[in-house]
């Protein structure tokens, strides 16, 4: 197997702390967990509620999956954290669904956490798989 690839995107979204926006390991690909950050400035104020909040997440990770050389239809695996999760966890399903067909759902896992960077309710990191 060749070494991993750790992918930084000039197109990707403006990175809040020091990561790679991906990791390509063979087929593999992990995403880094992206925030509803607009992809241009991080400074800027998130979107309101965490409907808009899921859309700028999803949107996020398309441009890096894309940016990768991937798509949705090779996500296997999405975690979701969400800090209100009794509150959040419905409106955030009917968004994050919307970009998935029903019939290529990925394995999921999703938890209540405390906080997270820029005090925003939702983030979201993939695997991906795909042959070379």
């Amino acid at each position: 197997m060749d070494a991993p690839v750790f992918i930084v995107l000039p197109e990707g979204p403006d990175r809040v702390a020091p990561f790679s926006h991906a990791v390509r390991a063979g087929p593999w690909l992990l995403v880094t967990g992206q925030m509803p950050t607009d992809p241009r400035d991080n400074r800027l104020p998130l979107p309101d509620g965490v409907e808009a909040q899921t859309r700028q997440v999803m949107e996020n990770l398309l441009r890096v999956l894309d940016g990768a050389g991937f798509a949705l239809r090779d996500v296997v695996q999405a975690r979701v954290y969400l800090t209100h999760f009794a509150r959040d966890y419905e409106a955030m399903n009917r968004t994050y669904a919307s970009y998935f067909p029903p019939d290529r759902l990925p394995a999921r896992t999703c938890v209540g956490v405390t906080g997270l960077a820029r005090d925003a309710l939702v983030e979201i990191d993939l695997v991906a798989w795909k042959p070379a």
